[in-house]
């Protein structure tokens, strides 16, 4: 008897939750947002972020993961202060010439020419006239440093093609370039 009543009980029960299945409409969902998500277009207005912005922006003042902040401005004044007192922060055995001499081709040598004297293809086709030779300039390594990042005359920035690293690399074979010279 009791075993029949189990059964009777599990049959009510099966029945009491089938009951209520439709197969044209959805039935009740115990979590609807983990069926339904709701889409967010990229760059659309969204009640997910405050006032209605398209996105979060980052805090005031904050700096990228990896990325050191350049102190000297785009200024004639920055540029004479980095001459002045930029000094590369490598240590001696992290300056790797031949690293700086692959980045100087690549980069640099077309207009500055291999050795450093002003006469690249660009010049030597007359596409950049008076690009200068090094050894005619009274240059550091903070105001090469400086000219590479923000750029100077004719010459645009590099500072989005060369890392921190790259650029300091590439000073340090520009300063053994003019002391060749």
């Amino acid at each position: 008897m009791k075993a029949l009543s189990k059964i009777a009980l599990l049959a009510v029960a099966s029945a009491s939750l089938t009951a209520c299945f439709n197969k044209s409409e959805p039935n009740y969902q115990y979590m609807p947002n983990m069926y339904e998500p709701v889409p967010y277009e990229t760059y659309q207005e969204s009640a997910a972020f405050p006032g209605g912005k398209e996105g979060q922006l980052p805090a005031k003042g904050s700096i990228p993961r990896g990325f050191t902040p350049y102190e000297y401005e785009n200024s004639t004044e920055g540029l004479e202060l980095a001459k002045a007192n930029l000094k590369s922060p490598l240590a001696p055995e992290a300056i790797d010439l031949e690293r700086g001499k692959q980045l100087f081709t690549i980069y640099c040598a077309i207009c500055h020419g291999d050795k450093g004297d002003g006469k690249g293809n660009l010049v030597k086709r007359e596409k950049f006239l008076g690009v200068p030779n090094y050894k005619d300039r009274a240059v550091t390594e903070g105001s090469i440093f400086h000219v590479i990042t923000y750029g100077l005359n004719a010459m645009g920035s590099h500072a989005n093609q060369l890392s921190q690293e790259e650029r300091w690399q590439v000073t340090h074979y520009v300063m053994k370039l003019r002391s060749e010279l």
